[in-house]
């Protein structure tokens, strides 16, 4: 009898498992909408934390672009004018050449030399410099090429001759030498 009772407590264990399944499948299907909206509503949220991410990341593009655009303003602000300047220096170097060739008045080409250092020393201070090219390597970048020598005395490619001068304002060309070169 006690072996009729075990079993039947034991049935009515596994009787009551199959009906508590039975419960969670109904609940189960109760939830099932519920799940699907809650699982469609962490995909909204995924998608809107994605586009947030993004957003961000594209303004901190946006603001590194624009300091870098601010800082080249303020860096090539000059370089139309200092452009237009070149060839004012180049005529003062010149006329520097030209009197002493000639034994022009002292007074006169210390005047044009002094105008001259001005100019220069402007420059300098808003960081142009001059490209140095005479026994240089031709370089496109920084020369331009207007005659082409054959001569066994140099190496071939080198710079023998400058006819204008090339300068750079903060590393950036803003006018390349006019140069011979050897063959």
């Amino acid at each position: 009898m006690k072996e009729n009772h075990v079993e039947n407590q034991e049935e009515v264990i596994q009787e009551e498992d199959i009906l508590d399944a039975d419960k969670k499948d109904d609940s189960d299907q109760d939830e099932s909408p519920k799940n699907l909206e809650l699982e469609k509503l962490k995909e909204e949220n995924k998608e809107i934390n994605n586009k947030y991410l993004r957003m961000t990341a594209d303004f901190q593009n946006f603001k590194k672009r624009a300091e870098k655009e601010k800082s080249d303003i303020y860096q090539f602000a000059n370089e139309k004018l200092i452009v237009d300047l070149l060839p004012t220096i180049d005529n003062l170097e010149r006329a520097l050449k030209s009197n002493q060739d000639e034994g022009a008045n002292e007074s006169f080409t210390q005047g044009i030399e002094m105008i001259h250092q001005q100019f220069l020393d402007v420059l300098t201070k808003n960081d142009v410099k001059e490209i140095d090219a005479i026994g240089q390597k031709f370089d496109p970048n920084y020369h331009h090429a207007v005659l082409q020598e054959e001569n066994d005395e140099y190496e071939s490619e080198t710079v023998v001759d400058q006819f204008q001068k090339g300068y750079t304002l903060n590393d950036k060309v803003i006018r390349p030498c006019m140069v011979k070169v050897i063959k």
